[in-house]
């Protein structure tokens, strides 16, 4: 975290959906070599401008090195995606890797990606519940602080439609306010924006078409999720456009929403994939010195007037105590 106690974090532990990308972009061929280049080369030029970084155990190591000194680290701990074969998205660990070996590693905090339905069956839950449960004891007993990245989803919907961008602050603040129980030691939640701002007809993202919300329910929207949650929260950018996701923060600080700040990954330098793919890590490095730089540092001010501590939900710092 920064000085103000609050988190402006990079996000560059993609690991499938990186691969998808750089391969629509014209890759022919993405080895573990080429992940990791391109990892380097993110971290490197960006953490001047973060107070972390978050990277993946499997690609990331090397780029641990090249990261500005006094940035903070957290490790995935998740394996990438899920087996699209068995019903419910169910979540799994590296398999060589511990919380232990982590932070062995590195890591000042460990982050865990869940897909969740909170309408899904009890039996399917159950079994989140019991993982993000057996997850947290293990951090508790590293004394490493506990990430959780729940992703609303519900097979019923198409993700992107209008259909469940009606639903989705439902689902948000249900996960917000599930995961903030004690029994799950989850330190800092890493949460979506409650709506699809691609259905707000006054937002960047708006393209025309179907309206599913006006400016001020989308407020309510912000307000309701955030009210639900009992731990401090950052918000996730989700792949968006740069300029929409610091429209979105605006919004949540306009509803008057205390986030601690954000994981921010593709909106931030999703624009030079294509740059590293026809010209390499040095064409993105230069891309990234300039365009990706102006990115993260528009990011930074909008974070500058919007966030709040993330001690703020516990009523200060002199409300805490050490044990």
């Amino acid at each position: 975290m920064n000085e103000r106690g609050t988190i402006a974090a990079l996000a560059m532990d993609q690991r499938s959906s990186l691969k998808r990308s750089l391969e629509k972009a014209g890759a022919t061929s993405v080895t573990d070599a080429t992940l990791a280049a391109f990892k380097q080369t993110v971290t490197s030029v960006l953490t001047r401008y973060a107070s972390a970084v978050l990277l993946d155990p499997e690609y990331s190591l090397s780029a641990l090195e090249t990261r500005a000194p006094g940035t903070g680290v957290l490790l995935s701990y998740e394996r990438s995606g899920y087996d699209p074969g068995v019903k419910g998205r169910l979540p799994a660990l590296l398999t060589h890797w511990s919380v232990r070996r982590l932070v062995e590693a590195g890591a000042n905090a460990v982050k865990v990606l869940l897909y969740y339905n909170p309408f899904d069956e009890q039996s399917i839950n159950d079994q989140k519940h019991a993982f993000i449960e057996r997850v947290g004891a293990e951090c508790a007993s590293q004394d490493v602080s506990f990430f959780l990245e729940p992703l609303a989803y519900d097979d019923n919907y198409d993700i992107l439609g209008a259909d469940f961008a009606r639903v989705k602050p439902e689902y948000v603040t249900a996960i917000m306010r599930e995961f903030s129980q004690a029994r799950y030691g989850v330190d800092l939640l890493k949460v979506e924006i409650p709506i699809n701002t691609a259905y707000l007809a006054s937002s960047k993202a708006y393209k025309g078409g179907t309206v599913v919300y006006d400016y001020a329910t989308a407020l309510e929207h912000f307000r309701v999720a955030a009210a639900a949650a009992e731990k401090p929260f950052l918000y996730l950018s989700a792949g968006v456009n740069d300029d929409v996701f610091r429209e979105s923060l605006e919004m949540a600080s306009e509803a008057g929403v205390s986030f601690s700040g954000v994981l921010c990954g593709r909106a931030t330098w999703k624009d030079g994939i294509p740059i590293f793919v026809q010209g390499g890590a040095a064409a993105l490095e230069a891309w990234l010195m300039e365009r990706g730089v102006q990115n993260i540092q528009a990011l930074n001010e909008t974070l500058a007037t919007t966030t709040q501590p993330w001690y703020s939900v516990y009523g200060g710092l002199e409300n805490i105590e050490i044990v």
